[in-house]
C-alpha cells in the first residue's frame, strides 16, 4: 500500500525522532573519559570504586623538533598512546600530560633550550612534581601508578621516582611502576620495522626524522607540517633535525604506535600480576 505523500513524510520524521532519541541514549551511556582532566571528581571516585585502580602518568615535554613538527610533539603524542594503553587496560585511568621537563641549561642555553619555545625545568622541581602527583593520586586510591615518558632526556628520574615511591610505600597496597617499554620500543621494535620497509638509519633518524614524524602523523597530525620536510632535510641539525622526514607517512607512524601501545600494555599487565 501506497504512503499518502504527507503520511509518508510524517512516518519519516517520527523514524528520524526515534533514532536521534537512541542516539541521545546511547551517547548519555557511552562509556566516561579514561583522562582524569575530563572527568568530574564523582566520576573518578566512582570509577576507582568499579576498579579501576591503575593510573598512567604521561609525561612529553616542549621542546623544539625542527620546523615540521610542533613543540607540542611529545605532550600531543604521549596523552593520545597513553589513553590508548588505558583503554586496552580496561581499569586504568590518564592522569595530565606532564608537559614541562629538564630540556637542558637555560642560561647559556644548552641542547633543546637553543631553540625558540623550548621550555625546560630543574631536575628537581622535575621530579619533584612527579612525585607529589603520584602521592595525591595513591590519596584517592590508585594503586598502580605507572610511569611512562616520551622523550629519552628523563627517563633516568622516571625510574628514580619510581623506585623512591616504592621505597616510601612499603608496605602498602601501592605500587609505583615506570615503564621502560614504552621509550625503548620506538628505538627498537619500530626501528626495526621501518628498516623492514627499507629505510635507512640516516632516514630513520634520531630527532624529527622519519620516525618522529610518522609516529605524530599517525598520532596528532595537525602538528606536522608536510609541506617544510624538504626543508627540514636541507637545514638538519642546524634547523633542529637530525634525519630525513621526507618518507614519513601515517601508515609508518602505526607501527610504532602498535609497537609501544602493544609492550606498555604487556609490562603494565606482567607488573600487576606480581606480588607486592
Amino acid at each position: 500500500m501506497l504512503l499518502h505523500p504527507l503520511a509518508a513524510c510524517t512516518h519519516t520524521l517520527h523514524r528520524l525522532a526515534v533514532l536521534a532519541a537512541l542516539l541521545l541514549s546511547a551517547a548519555a551511556h557511552a562509556a566516561p573519559s579514561v583522562f582524569i582532566d575530563e572527568l568530574t571528581t564523582q566520576e573518578v571516585s566512582a570509577a576507582v570504586a568499579a576498579g579501576h585502580t591503575t593510573v598512567i602518568i604521561a609525561v612529553g615535554g616542549t621542546e623544539q623538533s625542527g620546523p615540521h613538527l610542533a613543540l607540542g610533539k611529545h605532550n600531543a603524542r604521549v596523552g593520545v598512546l597513553a589513553g590508548r594503553i588505558a583503554a586496552g587496560l580496561g581499569n586504568a585511568l590518564v592522569a595530565p600530560t606532564v608537559s614541562y621537563v629538564p630540556e637542558g641549561n637555560i642560561n647559556p642555553p644548552t641542547q633543546h633550550m637553543r631553540f625558540a619555545g623550548t621550555i625546560s625545568i630543574p631536575e628537581a622541581a622535575f621530579t619533584g612534581l612527579l612525585t607529589g602527583a603520584a602521592q595525591s593520586l595513591k590519596q584517592h586510591g590508585f594503586t598502580h601508578i605507572v610511569l611512562i615518558g616520551d622523550h629519552g632526556g628523563y627517563q633516568r628520574q622516571l625510574k628514580a621516582v619510581a623506585a623512591s615511591l616504592n621505597q616510601r610505600w612499603a608496605g602498602s597496597a601501592a605500587q609505583a611502576q615506570f615503564v621502560a617499554e614504552y621509550y625503548t620500543a620506538t628505538e627498537t621494535a619500530y626501528v626495526d620495522a621501518l628498516k623492514a620497509k627499507g629505510l635507512s638509519t640516516a632516514q630513520i633518524g634520531l630527532h624529527a626524522g622519519t620516525a618522529d614524524a610518522s609516529l605524530l602523523l599517525a598520532t596528532a597530525p595537525a602538528l606536522v607540517k608536510p609541506e617544510l620536510f624538504n626543508d627540514a632535510f636541507k637545514t638538519g641539525k642546524a634547523g633542529g633535525t637530525q634525519g630525513d622526514p621526507r618518507p614519513a607517512t601515517a601508515e609508518l607512524g602505526q607501527l610504532g604506535v602498535n609497537a609501544i601501545v602493544s609492550q606498555t600494555t604487556a609490562a603494565i599487565q606482567a607488573a600487576a600480576k606480581r606480588p607486592r
